[in-house]
């Protein structure tokens, strides 16, 4: 799981970054990759719950 958490991070901040220049430069190329690594957070944070109920049980 801390392996999952630490792909959540890098993730984040990749997003973060890559969403910070769609909106400051209107680079449309980072909006681009900003919307692909959503939808890979979305996967983790899926994944994430699945295993943070497994361990709590």
């Amino acid at each position: 799981m801390k392996n999952l958490v630490d792909q959540l991070a890098s993730h984040f901040e990749t997003f973060a970054k890559d969403a910070q220049a769609q909106v400051e430069n209107g680079n449309k190329a980072a909006g681009a990759r900003a919307r692909k690594i959503s939808l890979e957070i979305e996967k983790l944070l899926k994944q994430f719950r699945k295993d943070s109920i497994a361990a709590g049980k």
